[in-house]
């Protein structure tokens, strides 16, 4: 079904939410507001253009850090108040430099989600489950997720995230906050763990080389 935008519900102020996924993974990038003037230019340009509630300005997505959104589809939902639009990015949606706006986890919502983390759960716990759950989301790549879009996007990818977390750990490393360092160090070992699902590396396979250097050092 078509819709016009002269059928769109604008609310109160002249807005309507828009969701922006990525066009090939799915993956919600940020939640934005369209009037009627920006979407007549999103629609026009074929990249995003939205409208800033805290300037009160138009606004054009990448137009300053060259980060553009090239718009593939715009769907209506059934109450015709909402929008989604499918893009494909040109480089980070957040102005952190996240794939997506959508990188922070709320932490009373722990309990919602698969727990990878259990208190009382050893390192070694962790780690394997953490594989485990990586290396499923390699297989069944459900929409949404973090994950996924790591695995779609390719070895590439995966290799520049593993190193710019690298840098930012060496960085974390120079300062004095510890607690800052266990973060960018627990990124890391995420991203690593991605890569070594990506090659087909197990935890098996890198605790066998750490037991072999052992005994070898025990011999020397």
């Amino acid at each position: 079904m078509k819709i016009q935008i002269g059928e769109i519900k604008f609310d109160e102020q002249g807005l309507v939410p828009a969701i922006v996924q990525d066009a090939t993974t799915r993956q919600v990038l940020t939640l934005a507001y369209m009037n009627a003037e920006s979407l007549k230019r999103t629609i026009e340009t074929n990249e995003t253009w939205f409208w800033s509630r805290s300037r009160s300005s138009l606004w054009h997505k990448g137009a300053t850090s060259g980060h553009t959104q090239r718009v593939v589809d715009i769907l209506v939902d059934c109450d015709s108040d909402s929008l989604t639009v499918l893009v494909k990015p040109n480089g980070p949606a957040c102005h952190t430099g996240n794939p997506s706006c959508f990188h922070n986890a709320l932490q009373e919502a722990d309990s919602l989600h698969e727990k990878i983390v259990d208190k009382e759960s050893d390192l070694g716990t962790v780690l394997n489950d953490l594989y485990a759950l990586v290396e499923s989301r390699r297989r069944d790549r459900p929409e949404g997720s973090y994950t996924t879009y790591l695995f779609d996007q390719g070895l590439d990818k995966i290799l520049k995230k593993v190193g710019e977390e690298a840098s930012e750990t060496i960085i974390a490393a120079k300062n004095d906050d510890r607690a800052v360092l266990v973060k960018e160090a627990s990124d890391l070992l995420y991203h690593l763990i991605v890569l070594i699902v990506e090659r087909g590396v197990t935890l098996e396979q890198i605790r066998g080389e750490l037991v072999s250097r052992g005994k070898k050092r025990d011999v020397e």
